[in-house]
Order: structure tokens, then sequence, then C-alpha cells
């Protein structure tokens, strides 16, 4: 107002002075507080105040309207105030006094209220979008799959861990394909992945396949995949390629595994001198020689070994098939007449079977020719027209008991299914063992018809594969849940672990069971 400006114009002797901050090394920080000089009115002041309110009124009445002050509107004075705001907010932060020779430390990091540091490229989030997910914060840029990097868009996503993916990418990942069809295992009516899997070789299938008439190998028993084609055998099994390629298909490929096995058991003090004839053959043959063996206990729901002691006439192979298109065909048999001149007449042992496995059944039905032809029952075949006096004398005479009487004129003849089936297993679960420790096949001759990578196999350093089928035929062995195949070996393996075998055979010999 103009009459205020007329008070202010001339000197003055009010004085304010500011306060001002004093900071010296080792002194205390003093405020000093701002000087305030007031002088006292004159009468001479009076006078002009008066005067000037006078001539205000005057002029403002000479103008006829009100003087419109020069007022600073609202809204303008409302950004000012949050303009000094924003500026006092960005002012850098004081940094500490340096006191004497000590380091300064750089000053802390300033944080606005909220302020975050994005996971993905650890930059810090300033004011704008962002995703927060499991505690993390993340640019929307950043928020990547950590499958294939590219920046997910999605309102769906899956985590693994504290690592976002795609819906795709984690059941590319994560989500269990089948084995045999390739295709992703669908989940059961509760939404659970359900699946079958084999115990040893841990393939993951479908449980439709088991329905389905998918084949298994008849000697590994793996399914086999939609984009792997299995060799179908003349007599309907499947062998996969693996277990072709160390497959041993006719009688005459077989007889060097015979030796070997023959010379596994002289190193045991067990040497069979009668000369058994050893046969491969079909298993229609193998059925038909069973059916005519007059004694004997056969467990397997397929039968590939047997210890015959009968007289009869059986198909062996005499020349291995030629494999084609997933085909085995042009096989060549002939009939062999079986005659009795011992206790065992022959060996037959299923064709078409990896080495370990053939010979795992060969030793187990060697077992059975050794229990037959060792100890009296020699002197029962020779004199069989004497043998029922003599057992009567013994029981009459001796007052002992018919059961130990039998087991003392028959040896090892009398068993019961699980002691002889059992102490046969022990037998060829010795075997696979002694070869998978060897690390090498033996030299085991193949015919001229068979192809050089099985004949490789078979006379060097076996491959990683058949070392893994060696544990699984170990295992099977070890595992058998059967009551005679399966805890007659492990009463038996348990005994011959404690008191060794030649103890155990003889005990089995003179009580017809296993030492405890």
């Amino acid at each position: 107002m103009g009459w205020l400006n007329k008070i202010f114009k001339g000197s003055s002797s009010h004085k304010i002075s500011e306060g001002q901050y004093h900071a010296k090394l080792g002194d205390d920080r003093i405020w000093n507080e701002p000087e305030h000089t007031v002088d006292t009115w004159s009468e001479y002041d009076n006078e002009d105040i008066d005067h000037a309110i006078a001539l205000s009124l005057a002029e403002q009445e000479a103008k006829g309207k009100n003087v419109i002050e020069n007022e600073v509107p609202l809204e303008e004075e409302d950004e000012q105030l949050a303009r000094a705001l924003q500026e006092s907010l960005n002012m850098e932060p004081e940094s500490p006094p340096h006191y004497g020779n000590q380091s300064s430390y750089p000053p802390m990091p300033f944080f606005s209220a909220g302020s975050r540091t994005c996971a993905g490229c650890n930059r810090e989030i300033g004011h704008g979008r962002y995703l927060s997910c499991v505690g993390s914060f993340y640019h929307p840029e950043c928020f990547r799959c950590h499958s294939c990097n590219l920046p997910i868009s999605d309102t769906e996503f899956s985590m693994s861990g504290v690592y976002p993916y795609h819906k795709s990418c984690y059941k590319e990942q994560y989500h269990p394909k089948c084995d045999v069809c390739k295709n992703f295992i669908p989940t059961n009516a509760d939404g659970l992945i359900e699946y079958r899997a084999h115990p040893f070789w841990n393939q993951k299938y479908c449980p439709s396949h088991e329905q389905d008439r998918t084949p298994r190998c008849c000697s590994c028993e793996r399914m086999e995949p939609r984009e792997t084609q299995y060799v179908s055998l003349d007599d309907g099994r499947r062998l996969c390629l693996e277990c072709l390629d160390s497959s041993i298909m006719d009688t005459n490929e077989c007889q060097p595994l015979y030796l070997d096995i023959q010379e596994f058991y002289e190193g045991l003090n067990m040497k069979i001198e009668q000369q058994v004839p050893l046969l491969l053959v079909e298993r229609t043959a193998l059925n038909e020689a069973m059916e005519g063996e007059k004694g004997g206990y056969h467990h397997m729901p397929e039968t590939r070994g047997l210890c015959l002691s009968e007289e009869q006439t059986v198909s062996t192979i005499l020349k291995r098939p030629r494999i084609g298109a997933g085909k085995a065909f042009g096989m060549i048999t002939e009939p062999y007449r079986l005659t009795r001149r011992c206790e065992v007449t022959a060996i037959l042992i299923l064709y078409g079977l990896p080495r370990l496995l053939t010979g795992s059944i060969l030793a187990h039905e060697m077992m059975h020719a050794w229990l037959r032809l060792k100890g009296a029952p020699c002197l029962v075949t020779a004199y069989r027209a004497s043998f029922f006096f003599l057992y009567i004398h013994l029981v009459v005479s001796t007052r002992i008991s018919e059961a130990w009487v039998l087991v003392c004129l028959t040896g090892y003849r009398t068993l019961r299914p699980d002691v002889e089936e059992g102490i046969c297993q022990v037998l060829a679960h010795m075997w696979v063992e002694s070869e998978i420790m060897s690390g090498s096949g033996s030299n085991v001759a193949s015919s001229s018809s068979s192809s050089s990578s099985s004949t490789s196999t078979k006379k060097g350093k076996r491959s990683q594969f058949e070392k893994k089928l060696g544990d699984f035929f170990k295992r099977q062995i070890e595992f058998d849940a059967s009551p005679t195949y399966g805890d007659g070996f492990r009463d038996g393996n348990r005994a011959v672990n404690k008191y060794g075998l030649r103890n155990t055979l003889e005990h089995i010999r003179l009580t017809g069971t296993f030492p405890y």
C-alpha cells in the first residue's frame, strides 16, 4: 500500500541481525540467537504517520473505487510451497566433518520412502511400474523366464524356488515325460501326475502302457520306446538292441561259455566228471521237454533252463537266425536224441539271451546236475535191485528215522524245493558276481554269421550297458519275491557267507536243510 511505502522510504534505525552458525575444529557448535534492536517511536514520527494516513484516504476517495492490493494468488503460493519442499528433498546430505587424520566415510545412500532394488538388474526401482513376486521386486522388463530368458507378460506363471518360468517352459523342464511314447505323463482324476517306473532302470512310463500290450525286452524287462524297434524272435519274444548285441543264438555258440562255467565249478572243487550235453532250444521245445520230465520243481512263469534226467528227443538250434527288419529269421534246428548214461541226460537253455543271463541260467542248472551226480545217487543207480533191501535193513535194525535213512542213501536227491533251488541260485549269483568283478568277458567264440559288433562285445571288454545288465541280473536273484527261489536264495546265501560253501553243502547232504 502507498502509505506503507512512505513510512519505510527513509533511513531507519530498526535493525534485525541474522543468526550465524559457527564451527571450529575441536570446539563446540554454537548457535547465536538473532539480536533485535528496536528504537522508541518519537513524536515526530507519530505526526508523519497520521499525515500519511490522511493523504492515503484522500487519494482513495479521489479514485472512487477500491485499491487492488498486490497480493500473491493462493494457487501460486501453493505451487511455490511445493517447489520449495521438493528442492529440500533433492538436497544432497551434508558430508560428515573430517576429524584430524581419520579417514572420511562416504555418506550413507539416501533413499526416499518406499525405494526398492530390482532382483533382475540389481538397479534401483524409481517411481513407476514394478512387479512383486515371492518377496522380490522387478522392473517389468526384468521379470524374465529362467529357462528361455524372455520377459514374462502372462498373467499366470510358475515358480521353481525363487526362479520364475513361463508355464510352458516350466512344463517342458519339470513335467515328467513318458520314456515310451515321449508325451507328457497325464494327470489322474485327482489332478496328480501318476506314472510307473522300473525299479532298476528307472524307466518312467504312462500307466496305460501296462494294458496296451507295449512289448518288453525278454532279458532286461525294459519297455519298447515308440521310436525304437525291438527284434522279434521266432517264439514271440522281444529283444532290445542292447541285449541283442551280446546274445547267444545257437548251441555251438554257447559251448565256450559252457567250458568257462565248468572251469568256475572246478575252481570251487566241484568238478563234474560226467559229460552232460548242453543244448540251446526254442521256448516251445523247452516247454515240451519240461512236460516230459517226470520229476522236478519249476517255479518260474517262463522257464529259461532245465536239467533233464529222462531220455527223450529234443529239437536244438543248429544255426543262429539272421536279423533283419526287426525280425529273426532263417534259424536252423535239428532233433537231438538224449540217452541216459547217468542221472543227468542234458541241460537245456533258452536261446537268444545275453551272455551274462545265459551264463547265470547255465550255472544254476549245472548245480542241479552236480547235486544229482554227486554222492550216494551213483550207488543207487548202479544197485537199484539191492537198494530197497538196504533201506529196509537200516530202518528195522538201527531204528533210524525213515527220512534220515533216505537222506543218507540218496544224498541230495530228496531236497525240499526251496533248499535245492536256493543253493542253485547261490551258485548262479556267485558266477554273475565273479563276472562283474572280472570286468571283461571270457573268450566266447561266435559263429561266422554273427555280427562284428556282437563278436567284439563277447571277446573284448564289456560295454557300460553290459556291466549294468550284470548288476540287474544279480539284483533279480537277490530280490526275487518267491518263497522257493527268493527266500531259498537268501537262506542259502546267508549260510554260505557264515559257514562257507563246502560246509553248507555237507550240512545239506546230511540234514536236507541250510545251517543256521
